[in-house]
C-alpha cells in the first residue's frame, strides 16, 4: 500500500507541475494547491512507516527478553502500567490488551509510550 500510495503522489505531484505551468492564473493556483497535498501525503506515509518500523523493533526486543507477547487480561494489563509507568513491557502489553479489545486508537497510543520508554531503557553497548 505504501508504494502504491508513492507511486499516486508522485503522479499528482507531476499533474500539479503541469497545472503551475499552465498560463491561466486559476489553473497555476490550483497546481499551487496540488502541491501541498502530496506533501502532506509524503509527511504522513513518512510518520506511518516510522511509526511501524519503531513498532515492530520495540516488538522485536519483547520477544527478545521476554519470550512470546500474548494479550494479557485488559485489567491485569491497566494494573501493571499503573504500578509500574516507566516500564515500556507494561505500556507494551497495555497496548496488546487495547488491541485485544479492538480499541486500535488506545492500542496505537499505549504502544507510542512503550517505544518512548523502550528507547529510554534501550541496553547501553
Amino acid at each position: 500500500m505504501a508504494v502504491l500510495l508513492a507511486l499516486y503522489l508522485v503522479v499528482v505531484l507531476l499533474y500539479a507541475v503541469r497545472l503551475i505551468g499552465d498560463p491561466l492564473p486559476i489553473v497555476q493556483t490550483m497546481g499551487w494547491a496540488l502541491v501541498v497535498l502530496p506533501l502532506l501525503g509524503v509527511w504522513a506515509l513518512a510518520v506511518e512507516l516510522r511509526f511501524g518500523f519503531r513498532s515492530e523493533a520495540v516488538t522485536k526486543r519483547y520477544i527478545a527478553e521476554h519470550g512470546p507477547a500474548i494479550a494479557e487480561d485488559f485489567d491485569a494489563a491497566a494494573n501493571r502500567v499503573r504500578e509500574h509507568p516507566e516500564e515500556w513491557t507494561a505500556w507494551y502489553l497495555l497496548a496488546l490488551a487495547y488491541d485485544a479489545e479492538r480499541d486500535r486508537r488506545r492500542a496505537r497510543w499505549a504502544l507510542r509510550e512503550a517505544i518512548t520508554r523502550s528507547r529510554e531503557q534501550a541496553p547501553r553497548s
